[in-house]
């Protein structure tokens, strides 16, 4: 089998583009509209996206059922018709909170449902294809493309959209979304068309297995359970600040939702820059031992350093340069990414030919409840902050501080995982295979 070019592997990278696009209005700007200008509390959105990141356990599954079909680019399309259709809905149900809150509520559960569903089938079945079809040599540097590609969709995205938005109403934020995601759900389209033809794709020479029987191939393996706990605890981390950001920047330094917007654009900005480097780093020391293992430590550790200078921000107030520490932040998340993506795809092809879907599957379910906890719990810890501290600022200290704290974790977790082993699944018992 000849690997993916180049070529291939940036139109891959649009498609990861498109659903970073459309997820990062729905995880960050609906959040802060629901928090600033609805006056909800934080958990209120934080519980929505929970939700949308519950639903994505079903990812394995999702994995699985990729790795059984002679194309992945099925259920790539379908789950980015599927996510387009959810944030519709959500930005209709954020629209009507406000005067209908019981139909706002209830229509933002299924919205936020086909949003984690759409991510989930369309997320897994992408990062497998560039598994099973990059070559080793080139993964480090296919992740950093891939993934810089979503963080210029997040920046195009949410820069664009900081400035359509202002000033803000409910019609303006739905005529917004609508363009956003129906330009994304083409972008996508472009990207994957014929990607695939079936005289190229590699054939598996393991038979096909039940999925209950696949997920005890994979946890019976050693490197794959520690790469599955270094997933859990950094997206954990990463994951608290994603719905307090903004918010904090608009309750703390006064600002509007363009301006907080954009800084989430600048948070990507930094993300981008870190990203290019762990690739360029990857290009050029594919061949030395841990390298990607040193460069997830340092992301991990450089978020944790940025993370404690944001809890001193909370307490210095607006003359603080805000703006400077959130694009550090970005930097040392997108060193981490990128490093840590490298990794899941190298030990998800590892597993041979036909595991990668379900593989990829396992690490993405262990992503989505990182950041349903995450997010809730970073949310619900400035709610609950407030009220016992009596303070906000306070709160954003306490709760900035914890997530620095896990990043170091992660950063010890990461140690222990040795990426230049070529991870294999131990052989199965014909007997348990057949139940």
């Amino acid at each position: 089998m000849t690997g993916l070019g180049w070529p291939s592997i940036i139109r891959l990278g649009l498609v990861q583009s498109a659903i970073g696009a459309i997820v990062v209005l729905m995880t960050s700007t609906l959040n802060r509209i629901m928090v600033v200008e609805y006056g909800l509390a934080a958990t209120v959105p934080a519980g929505f996206v929970a939700w949308h990141y519950a639903v994505q356990l079903s990812r394995a599954r999702w994995g699985h059922g990729s790795d059984g079909g002679s194309r992945r680019t099925p259920w790539i399309a379908g789950g980015m018709a599927v996510l387009a259709v959810g944030a519709l809905l959500a930005t209709v149900a954020t629209t009507r909170l406000a005067g209908s809150p019981a139909f706002g509520v209830a229509l933002a559960v299924v919205a936020f449902a086909l949003i984690g569903v759409g991510v989930g089938a369309a997320g897994t079945s992408l990062l497998a294809l560039l598994a099973s079809r990059v070559a080793p040599a080139r993964r480090a540097a296919a992740a950093a493309i891939t993934w810089i590609m979503m963080i210029v969709g997040f920046i195009v995205t949410t820069a664009i959209a900081g400035k359509l938005l202002d000033p803000f109403s409910p019609d303006r934020l739905l005529a917004v979304v609508t363009g956003v995601v129906v330009i994304a759900f083409i972008v996508s389209l472009v990207g994957i068309v014929g990607i695939e033809r079936r005289d190229a794709m590699p054939t598996s020479t393991r038979p096909a297995i039940p999925f209950a029987v696949a997920l005890a191939e994979i946890w019976s393996d050693p490197q794959a359970r520690r790469f599955t706990a270094f997933v859990a605890v950094s997206m954990l981390a990463y994951s608290a600040q994603e719905l307090i950001l903004e918010p904090f920047a608009g309750l703390l330094f006064g600002f509007t939702p363009g301006e907080s917007t954009s800084l989430a654009a600048l948070q990507h900005g930094g993300a981008l820059v870190g990203m290019i480097a762990a690739g360029v780093a990857g290009n050029a020391f594919s061949g030395r031992a841990g390298w990607m293992r040193g460069w997830t430590i340092a992301g991990c550790i450089g978020s944790a350093a940025a993370l404690g200078v944001l809890a001193f921000a909370a307490t210095a107030g607006p003359a603080f340069p805000l703006r400077p520490t959130v694009f550090v932040l970005g930097l040392a998340n997108g060193v981490f990414a990128v490093a840590a993506i490298g990794s899941m795809m190298g030990l998800a092809g590892g597993g041979g030919a036909g595991r990668e879907g379900v593989r990829m599957g396992v690490w993405g379910a262990a992503q989505a409840i990182a950041f349903a906890v995450g997010g809730f719990v970073g949310a619900a810890g400035i709610d609950v902050g407030r009220r016992l501290f009596g303070s906000t600022p306070d709160a954003f200290v306490a709760v900035f501080a914890a997530e620095a704290a896990v990043f170091l974790i992660a950063a010890v977790l990461a140690a222990r995982i040795d990426t230049q082993v070529s991870v294999r699944s131990p052989r199965l018992n014909p007997s348990f295979a057949k139940g």
